[in-house]
């Protein structure tokens, strides 16, 4: 309907939990996992109460390798942490959070500019985002998600897409883009994965369109 799309993807076996605690089999892209890999993923899972006071700030100059390893650790030594490294050199409008325990970074989210296909309006991408593993479960990318939802609402940001857990991120506003007639740029995005939060709808299209992150995205698809 909105044009062609990049070839299928790739993807990973999941499992949620449905309302009566059946196990029911989703598929989600591959990415969709690995961009936000903190711990809080799944419904009912524990998040661990008695952590220290946490602290989100923007991402500084010097804070570049603290994020590298932070990405490699919580991905596996994935291609997300050079994709930042290529989006923070590359991309005027990158913005970037950490979460900082005792004076050490454990926590990193970034945002990006995504397009819509004949339109002007543009908006922010989340992805990727990555907890360290040894500190995950404590409510930290929560903290981050939220953060950066308020800093954008703020700055006039009029929507944040997002390819993640349905059961993660509507606690944060997210609803699926399909509602607004937006579709991934890639292919095998289940709907309910492919997400939305919506700060100005009057900057919407009325026709919905093909929402496209940055190209260095691709080389993780």
């Amino acid at each position: 309907m909105y044009g062609t799309r990049s070839p299928r993807m790739r993807t990973r076996r999941l499992f949620g939990r449905t309302d009566r605690g059946s196990r029911r089999e989703i598929m989600l892209p591959l990415c969709a996992w690995r961009f936000d890999p903190t711990g809080e993923t799944h419904v009912g899972r524990r998040i661990d109460e008695n952590y220290k006071m946490i602290e989100i700030r923007k991402e500084e100059p010097g804070d570049q390798d603290a994020v590298r390893l932070i990405n490699l650790a919580a991905f596996e030594n994935g291609p997300e942490a050079a994709i930042v490294d290529k989006l923070r050199a590359s991309c005027k409008d990158y913005l970037a959070f950490v979460a900082v325990e005792d004076d050490r970074i454990v926590g990193h989210i970034l945002f990006t500019p995504v397009t819509i296909d004949d339109c002007d309006t543009v908006g922010m991408g989340l992805a990727p985002m990555a907890v360290l593993p040894s500190c995950q479960r404590k409510g930290i990318g929560s903290q981050l998600v939220r953060h950066g939802l308020q800093s954008l609402r703020q700055s006039g940001c009029p929507f944040v897409i997002v390819i993640g857990h349905p059961e993660y991120y509507p606690r944060f506003g997210f609803e699926p883009a399909s509602k607004y007639q937006f579709v991934s740029q890639w292919e095998g995005v289940p709907d309910e994965a492919f997400m939305i939060v919506v700060f100005d709808g009057d900057a919407l299209p009325r026709a919905g369109g093909i929402a496209r992150y940055r190209d260095e995205f691709d080389e993780a698809m």
